[in-house]
């Protein structure tokens, strides 16, 4: 995994060279003020872009760790100059404005744009935003650790509860591996893990999307929110999205998410459109999600038979708000249905959900039947319970 990044302020560094570019005098020297607190970096002040936009990006990412830009002032050279810099891995693009606009953010953003800072600056924003960019000029000396560990959550139908179940494995595994851990929400267009963790993003899996050619470790930790468990989210859009990602975004966000956590834990709704994606590598461990009714009981067969025949513990089967006492099948019919034997069963506690929906707090960080289950998943996911073997070397939930 990366090291954390060091303060850039350390006077054992080499200096960041640090190009300062804003039209607008006294916007420019608050944030050239605000940078002189750092006499780690080199300063060079520009008070206008220059006409030829196209080669200032070539001779900035050259001579400069990091392009800091006015973006009020002449908003469509700076969107020329974001997407020119977007192309050079080395340099670290930030970009500054008086308004809070997230429209602006985000088209800046997608240009290339690793940061968006407000005046007045926030020294603590400011420090962190360092930080990120020292850590971006460290980061191709560095050999890329171990791949962190998949888990993809799909569901055999909409309402099957996938969501509820990976955020709370996902907050489990954070937090009993001690590991750093990712839930990215892909079941789009209508995914709802931050509603469910009872969070609040700014940004979202869309803006990692739109351009995947520019995403890296240091553009991701700039997008995820962190719960207050520790665990790091990467949220669906607040807006409906008409336009599904490319394979194409979904490998690269995959392979980036890799390299920067220990556990990456995909909520992937029911959209088995993705099932040609890496999110279903043989390297990923599969947990397909269902209740015993006849529609769930179909799909998962026809599912299973289509995509997973081969596949052994690297595909879990969790029957969801499971309640024998209400089963229209038995046990012999459900395992013909499903191929194999379920390794999970989640109960149905109806006066646990009541309680995660009335106070906003995941179902996990409480004691009931269904936190239980969810913790031993987790668990058993990261290693720290022994596996249980059944006649096919399935896992085997005790009760």
């Amino acid at each position: 995994m990366p090291q954390a990044p060091r303060d850039p302020a350390a006077q054992d560094e080499t200096p960041l060279t640090v190009a300062l570019l804003g039209p607008n005098e006294e916007h420019r020297k608050a944030v050239a003020l605000a940078l002189s607190a750092y006499p780690n970096l080199q300063l060079h002040e520009f008070s206008t872009f220059p006409p030829n936009v196209e080669r200032l990006h070539q001779r900035l990412a050259q001579q400069h760790d990091i392009v800091i830009i006015d973006a009020d002032a002449e908003p469509d050279r700076a969107l020329a100059l974001a997407e020119g810099l977007g192309t050079s891995g080395h340099t670290y693009l930030m970009a500054y404005s008086v308004r809070v606009d997230m429209r602006l953010a985000v088209r800046l953003m997608r240009a290339g744009a690793r940061e968006f800072l407000t005046l007045p600056l926030d020294p603590i924003e400011l420090a962190a935003a360092l930080r990120r960019a020292s850590a971006h000029r460290e980061a191709p000396s560095q050999e890329a650790g171990p791949a962190g560990r998949v888990f993809v959550f799909l569901g055999t139908k909409g309402g099957c509860g996938v969501t509820t179940l990976a955020s709370n494995f996902a907050l489990a595994l954070a937090q009993e591996s001690n590991r750093n851990t990712l839930l990215i929400d892909l079941g789009l267009p209508l995914g709802d893990v931050a509603i469910n963790l009872g969070m609040v993003n700014e940004y979202s899996v869309a803006t990692a999307l739109q351009y995947p050619n520019r995403l890296d470790a240091n553009m991701l930790s700039s997008i995820v929110v962190k719960h207050r468990s520790g665990l790091s989210v990467l949220a669906a859009p607040g807006e409906l999205e008409e336009k599904q990602p490319a394979k194409e975004a979904i490998d690269e966000l995959l392979a980036v998410s890799r390299q920067s956590f220990d556990y990456v834990v995909i909520d992937a709704g029911s959209r088995v459109d993705m099932m040609l994606s890496a999110l279903f590598d043989v390297s990923s461990t599969v947990y397909l999600v269902a209740q015993v009714g006849i529609s769930e009981m179909r799909n998962a067969n026809r599912i299973i038979s289509k995509y997973f025949t081969t596949r052994d513990k690297d595909l879990q089967i969790v029957l969801n708000r499971y309640k024998p006492s209400d089963l229209l099948f038995d046990e012999t019919q459900i395992t013909k249905a499903l191929t194999r034997p379920a390794q999970w069963k989640v109960p149905d506690d109806y006066a646990a959900a009541r309680r995660t929906r009335e106070t906003a707090t995941p179902m996990v960080m409480g004691d009931s039947s269904v936190a239980q289950t969810i913790r031993q998943m987790a668990k058993t996911a990261a290693g720290l319970l022994p596996e249980k073997n059944g006649k096919k070397g399935f896992f085997r939930f005790l009760r």
